[in-house]
């Protein structure tokens, strides 16, 4: 397993800096963000490091070739829209762009792009389905027309009043995979694992890993804790935010150790990406950077010893 990080949390960096920094601090692979150049719809979205509408074959080479210079590398291309949103011309947009991020990756050499599958919150999940099969098997059509994977993070995207109460990503639980990967069957169409949303939602991480050990593409590190105390409160119909926070990997409710074991243990040899969201390291660029050097000192004491 090789890890690396997110680079979302590193917005005011150019590509290079990314690359250099995370060549300086040992890391092996960087997951690059690619919104649409512009404003930030939301928190961690809106990160351009790579701008894929304008991602031409000299683009190409200077890419590669800081890729080449720094020695790390692109572990994959990250978008994160709503392709299932109400508005289809809105979703249109998102899917034109993700269909150009899947193509910067074919033509950088890069095999995986990490999205969501969205969701209409307003809608049930039984609801969602309809406008999942009108809109995601072409998307998956195209990535594998140009031989790149798409990873499904498993994120609720249920965090704010304007989620609520459905959530705006699908993909939230063992059960909607297993219905996912029925309708679209493709070798190319699996996870983007990330426990931390799993453990909020009282699911055990490592349970579905066996599983679903075909379809884990790619892992992002991210810890959360469950504050008791508060959900006895505000109860688990309360907005998530209500009761967990999000985590360095360590510093909260996660086993690492047993949860790098279980993807040792099913054959994963792929990228284990840092995300950071945790608020106590959100504030200075020193915190951010702190944050991923100390992730990557925890994490790499459990991976030393598989």
């Amino acid at each position: 397993m090789k890890l690396g990080f997110v680079s979302a949390i590193l917005p005011e960096f150019t590509l290079d800096e990314v690359l250099r920094f995370a060549a300086e601090c040992g890391f092996a692979a960087v997951e690059l963000m690619c919104w649409p150049p512009g404003k930030a719809e939301r928190r961690y979205a809106g990160v351009t490091h790579l701008d894929v509408t304008a991602l031409d074959n000299a683009a190409v080479q200077r890419v590669r070739s800081a890729v080449k210079q720094h020695g790390v590398s692109i572990s994959a291309l990250g978008y994160y829209p709503n392709p299932l949103c109400a508005s289809e011309a809105e979703a249109a947009i998102y899917i034109t762009h993700l269909k150009k991020v899947i193509i910067a990756a074919q033509n950088l050499g890069v095999n995986q792009v990490n999205t969501f599958v969205g969701r209409d919150h307003s809608r049930s999940v039984a609801d969602n389905w309809k406008v999942f099969d009108e809109r995601w098997p072409g998307i998956v059509k195209h990535a594998e027309a140009c031989a790149v994977r798409i990873g499904i993070e498993n994120c609720p995207m249920l965090f704010t009043v304007d989620e609520w109460p459905g959530g705006k990503n699908l993909a939230t639980s063992p059960k909607i995979w297993r219905i996912m990967f029925e309708r679209i069957p493709s070798r190319n169409f699996g996870l983007n694992y990330d426990p931390s949303h799993l453990l909020w939602q009282f699911i055990d991480p490592l349970g579905p890993i066996r599983e679903f050990a075909d379809r884990i593409f790619h892992v992002h590190a991210k810890d959360a804790s469950v504050d008791r105390a508060r959900l006895n409160d505000v109860g688990i119909l309360a907005t998530p935010l209500e009761f967990h926070a999000p985590r360095l990997p360590g510093l909260g409710d996660l086993d690492w150790g047993e949860f790098l074991r279980a993807l040792k243990n099913i054959g994963y040899a792929g990228p284990v990406c840092i995300e950071v969201e945790d608020r106590a390291f959100e504030g200075a660029v020193a915190d951010r950077q702190r944050a991923l050097i100390q992730s990557k000192r925890y994490l790499e004491k459990f991976l030393n010893q598989l």
